[in-house]
């Protein structure tokens, strides 16, 4: 089990619930576009409990990976869950039959989709809940905060937390309700192939840090981009004597100690890889030589 952390704090506090700061993303588990089921589903299942040996306490999901999919697999491999793990998930997206990820911000949509993670994960509440945003015309985002309120009144919801949000977003939640943690893209490329931050990934950084309130970076690794061989990172890796992703997951961690990083894989190898980036001890020139985000 990992012990100690080169940057930061070993752990935070999602609200009232304490999460190493190296989670799980469950993006990767199923199918490839994350669709359908996995081609190793015993590989799928290694890597959840591997995680587990190594301490990890915050494992991301969604009930739209598979669809569905991702949480079956979580459950399979995990319950009756650790007493100390934190399942976080995340709502207003849905998928089509041809794959493609659409918006589902209503509120009956939101409530949809917390049963259908009630049910695949096998709780009675959910520990955290992103509402994931989207800009669209027929809801805004007062109405779909408030069917997540409403939820958590209800006993639905413990913590309700954040994704893809801007500052004025993060600002106007915080005066209607505690935000346990914000998920927004952030990484050494600033996008993550075709996906780019819809919003200053800086200042929104600053302003959980401002509110003491945990930041998880997805994409960390940029699907993958920022750990190739070869790449951008290759040199300044062996200079550190580690291996390009374990480069971009220690720079975050070095950013500030309000990171989060929730790297997902589907193999034991990348994942005790990812792990080992906790140990990576980075001096301040080097944040400066590799660049913020943009």
């Amino acid at each position: 089990m990992v012990k100690r952390f080169a940057h930061g704090p070993a752990t935070l506090r999602i609200g009232d619930l304490e999460v190493r700061r190296l989670g799980f993303g469950a993006m990767r588990l199923p199918g490839k576009d994350v669709w359908g089921e996995p081609a190793d589903p015993a590989a799928a299942h290694a890597v959840l409990r591997r995680a587990i040996e190594h301490g990890i306490n915050l494992i991301d999901t969604a009930w739209y990976y598979g669809p569905l999919v991702a949480n079956r697999l979580i459950a399979e491999a995990l319950h009756p869950y650790p007493s100390d793990l934190v399942i976080a998930t995340k709502l207003g997206a849905r998928r089509r039959p041809d794959k493609s990820w659409v918006p589902a911000l209503a509120p009956a949509e939101l409530r949809e989709g917390v049963e259908h993670d009630l049910r695949t994960l096998k709780l009675e509440q959910l520990p955290v809940v992103h509402l994931r945003w989207v800009d669209q015309q027929d809801i805004t985002f007062a109405e779909a905060l408030d069917a997540m309120i409403h939820m958590q009144r209800e006993g639905l919801v413990r913590h309700i937390a954040l994704s893809n949000v801007t500052v004025a977003q993060l600002e106007a939640a915080l005066g209607k309700t505690p935000i346990a943690c914000v998920q927004n893209l952030f990484n050494l490329s600033g996008s993550a192939g075709p996906v780019r931050a819809t919003s200053d990934p800086q200042a929104v950084l600053a302003a959980c840090e401002q509110h003491q309130i945990p930041f998880l970076p997805f994409f960390p690794l940029a699907i993958g981009h920022l750990a190739s061989a070869g790449g951008a990172l290759e040199a300044t890796a062996k200079r550190y004597n580690c291996t390009p992703a374990q480069l971009a997951i220690a720079w975050l961690l070095a950013r500030s100690p309000w990171m989060l990083p929730i790297p997902g894989t589907g193999k034991v190898a990348h994942l005790d890889e990812n792990v080992g980036a906790v140990h990576v001890a980075l001096d301040a020139s080097v944040l400066d030589e590799l660049g913020p985000t943009a």
